[in-house]
């Protein structure tokens, strides 16, 4: 049988692939988000009451925990490759994020990568785009997450308890570039491209891509839902104005890494005002 690899994809088989991919990773971490958020509502302390703990310690024996810690990593890049394979596989996309007229791969531009903005031809503009966006998303980011808080819609989130180790900042460091590329490539770049060439509207893609997003913060609780889905409209419209989704990454590994490694390092009272 001989397959036609000019011809678009139909929507169907772009669906079929579309849910696969989430359901590998984050569509999975949705689903167990939005269980484990009836469990906290029906638990036996409020909301407030209750902890959310980010990158937790997985064993006693230290050389043991950073395995674990690293493998966690590793896999939970996997989807991200997974998704960018599909997208170069299938078809190319051009300079406007729509197929080439051939439908054939041209490595020149780089394939999904040049697509998806993950190329290094703008390091300095990304790198100032990325920096700006994480301010103009943290500082308010900071004044919801204290009304959220406030208003017992929240658990308490520990962002990071790893042992006082030699390698916990670096881990911290990794797991917030793992989370930035995972979040940013699947959920904005992979996912917005194959909704578009499924023919969505353009306030449906962002509406989709920022739901998703907020659902799997759930398990933080209703202000971190609220606040994400913000962030993801936000990088929502960016990625279709831009293409190019390294800004993101950026701007979500630097939130990472001030969350984890300054709740690390910092003393405890500094969080008290939270």
């Amino acid at each position: 049988m001989t397959v036609d690899l000019a011809r678009p994809l139909s929507r169907r088989v772009l669906g079929t692939e579309v849910l696969l991919v989430l359901g590998l990773s984050l569509g999975q971490s949705a689903v167990y988000s939005a269980v484990t958020i009836i469990a906290r509502l029906t638990a036996d302390r409020p909301l407030s009451q209750q902890t959310a703990t980010l990158n937790a310690s997985q064993s006693a024996r230290p050389w043991l925990d950073l395995t674990y810690q690293l493998l966690g990593i590793f896999f939970a890049l996997v989807p991200v490759l997974l998704a960018v394979h599909l997208l170069n596989r299938d078809r190319l996309l051009d300079r406007d994020g729509m197929l080439n007229r051939d439908g054939l791969v041209d490595q020149g531009r780089g394939g999904a990568r040049w697509a998806l903005g993950l190329d290094g031809r703008r390091p300095g503009r990304d790198l100032a785009w990325g920096a700006a966006l994480a301010a103009a998303i943290g500082l308010p980011g900071l004044g919801l997450f204290w009304v959220a808080a406030h208003l017992g819609v929240n658990a308490t989130v520990v962002p990071a308890n790893l042992p006082d180790l030699w390698w916990a900042v670096p881990v911290l460091v990794l797991s917030a570039a793992q989370n930035a590329i995972l979040e940013e490539v699947v959920v904005v770049g992979y996912l917005m491209t194959r909704l578009r060439e499924m023919s969505w509207r353009i306030g449906a893609v962002i509406a989709a891509s920022a739901l998703l997003r907020g659902s799997y913060h759930l398990y933080q609780g209703f202000g971190a839902f609220l606040g994400n889905a913000v962030m993801g409209v936000v990088f929502g419209l960016f990625f279709l104005r831009t293409k190019r989704v390294l800004p993101l990454v950026v701007a979500h590994t630097l939130l990472d890494v001030v969350a984890f490694v300054g709740y690390a390092l910092l003393p405890r009272s500094w969080f008290d005002w939270l």
